[in-house]
């Protein structure tokens, strides 16, 4: 099932679909539609998720680099929950 990314790159604000199966997760795909190639992030990252302790320690590090590259909120929007017969 598909899910709508609200996310701002260089102070525009844009939306694109979303599925799990396509990308690993959020902001693989908002790079990926904006032409951005994450081979060298994605090896740091797996670095920086084998030598810390917990997940704020990758997290932090992917906003950081995120927020490098021009992006601003990247998030999910809300589902919408529809009633039976609607479409």
């Amino acid at each position: 099932m598909s899910r709508t990314i609200i996310y701002t790159y260089k102070k525009q604000e844009k939306t694109m679909t979303f599925s799990y199966s396509q990308y690993r997760t959020i902001h693989e795909a908002v790079a990926a539609a904006e032409g951005i190639d994450l081979t060298q992030y994605l090896q740091m990252e797996q670095q920086v998720e084998a030598v810390s302790s917990g997940s704020k320690a990758v997290r932090d590090f992917r906003d950081s680099h995120f927020r490098k590259l021009g992006f601003g909120k990247i998030s999910l929007a809300k589902k919408e929950n529809r009633g039976v017969g609607q479409k």
